[in-house]
């Protein structure tokens, strides 16, 4: 697809999912900007009270009476796939929709987004019937079983920094187990979601299994993880926030919950690695989605011998970048969220400045066709390792850059930090990437690599203040049932 006129995209006057339609919300607008260039997109209507109520007891009904979680599991996989198929069949649809309001530009959307959205579907619905209990070993006399069954009502809150594949990684799973869902997406980026789940309706799924929420976290994120009929909490976003649906669901509850919250993720590039592709991927893991992503690798850590040739190399990846807006399709970064964001990641940058970092690329704004919000990529280096720019998630492509003389002082840099999210590691020698492996304090290690692939088997989640249990693999289904205990006396 080639790129859009963002003003002849519709998104519709009405925002909210209740009972397997648009709602229009009666609570109090929030206007939405376009990000790429600032101008008001819509006022979304958010649901008030009433309907946030009404929407978790749809789907505490539907979970109780459409029979969706006592269907035959085969006969679930069969409507996710549909779904899944009706995903990749609405390229032209959803992928304007998910780029208008967002910082994904088309180009990344058709090219990994949407394929991978209806992946991640496929991925779960497979798992509906391979997942049951089992027997347990006991005397002769008796029949021990453990018998999985789902929640019931599981609320979901997703981020703005790609909405349909962060959406897809809180409801394939839940729902694939026999769950219904009430999810509410980020304020800011609203849209792409809804059609989501007109598709989840087209492809068969009950009406009030998928039930999606507008508004912010203080009117309707916090009360939504509250209401006494939600069993289960997934949440993706900052750790602050994570912190704060913790302590309301152990209020409320107790109740479990999923989230994946914060990173400042180290790349440790070793002097054996292969250097052009090392700093390819470097700057890859800041400048992708403008540096918008939980995973971004925002600590550059390279071996001194090597370290004037990786950074020579990742200011070049730097300079290559074009800012522009979604809807084209040479653009190669993005927009920042907001204005908001901008001038905290700024401020930030201006901090370190002062501080004495020096700026080897970017430091402020980039130049873009529109009047949006855009950062150009920053490198600094000369920067202490308990200030705010290292220790701190900038959430934009601001990369630190310091260096190490061997894997002790590598490792003991990589780990000086309150998150774990993920880390990469640049090296030819396996045996040292064995052992930073094991020697990294974070859920996901990428060696010679950085970023995640298709292969959903492999569960994503962090260590420390990066969150708590696992998103993707089978670990993400298995969070999504309880376990039943049964003893049988002949």
């Amino acid at each position: 697809m080639d790129g859009f006129n963002p003003d002849l995209i519709s998104v519709g006057s009405a925002n909210n999912f209740i009972a397997g339609c648009r709602v229009q919300g009666r609570g109090e607008g929030i206007v939405v900007r376009r990000p790429s260039d600032g101008r008001v997109q819509v006022e979304l209507d958010c649901a008030d009270a009433g309907q946030l109520a009404e929407a978790v007891e749809n789907a505490q009904a539907a979970y109780n009476k459409s029979g969706w979680a006592q269907t035959d599991p085969r006969g679930r996989m069969k409507v996710l796939r549909r779904w899944a198929d009706l995903i990749d069949a609405d390229a032209a649809t959803l992928a304007p929709l998910e780029a208008l309001g967002s910082t994904r530009t088309i180009g990344e959307i058709n090219g990994w987004d949407l394929s991978y959205t209806a992946e991640t579907v496929r991925f779960f619905a497979e798992w509906a019937d391979k997942i049951g209990g089992e027997v347990a070993a006991t005397t002769p006399d008796k029949l021990g079983l453990t018998i999985a069954e789902p929640y019931g009502v599981v609320a979901a809150i997703a981020p703005w920094n790609l909405p349909l594949v962060m959406s897809a990684w809180k409801i394939a799973p839940a729902i694939a187990a026999g769950n219904s869902v009430v999810l509410k997406p980020s304020e800011m980026t609203p849209f792409s979601i809804v059609r989501l789940a007109e598709l989840a309706i087209e492809a068969g799924l009950p009406a009030g299994v998928f039930n999606i929420v507008q508004g912010d976290g203080r009117s309707v994120g916090d009360p939504l993880v509250r209401r006494a009929e939600v069993a289960k909490v997934t949440f993706t976003g900052s750790t602050r926030t994570g912190a704060a649906i913790m302590a309301a669901c152990a209020e409320t509850g107790p109740k479990p919950v999923t989230l994946e919250l914060g990173g400042k993720s180290p790349q440790i590039v070793f002097a054996d690695a292969g250097l052009d592709k090392a700093a390819a991927l470097v700057a890859r893991a800041i400048t992708l989605n403008a540096g918008q992503v939980c995973v971004a690798g925002s600590r550059l850590l390279v071996q001194e011998k090597v370290a004037d040739q990786v950074i020579d190399r990742v200011l070049a990846a730097f300079a290559a970048h074009k800012a522009g807006p979604t809807w084209r399709m040479d653009t190669t970064l993005g927009p920042i969220i907001s204005e908001g964001q901008l001038d905290r990641m700024d401020g930030i940058v201006k901090r370190a400045i002062a501080e004495g970092a020096e700026v080897l690329a970017g430091g402020g704004r980039a130049t873009s066709p529109q009047e949006g919000s855009y950062f150009a990529p920053t490198l600094l280096r000369n920067v202490e390792q308990k200030s705010e720019v290292v220790q701190g998630e900038i959430f934009g492509p601001v990369l630190t850059v310091q260096t190490f003389s061997d894997e002790e002082e590598a490792y003991a840099l990589a780990n000086d930090s309150d998150y774990g999210l993920a880390a990469g590691v640049h090296t030819g020698d396996v045996a040292r990437a064995l052992r930073a492996t094991r020697s990294l304090e974070a859920g996901t290690v990428w060696v010679n690599r950085y970023g995640r692939s298709n292969d959903f088997i492999l569960p994503t989640g962090g260590y420390k203040q990066s969150g708590i249990g696992k998103d993707l693999g089978r670990e993400a289904y298995v969070a999504n049932l309880k376990m039943k205990t049964a003893l049988i006396e002949f």
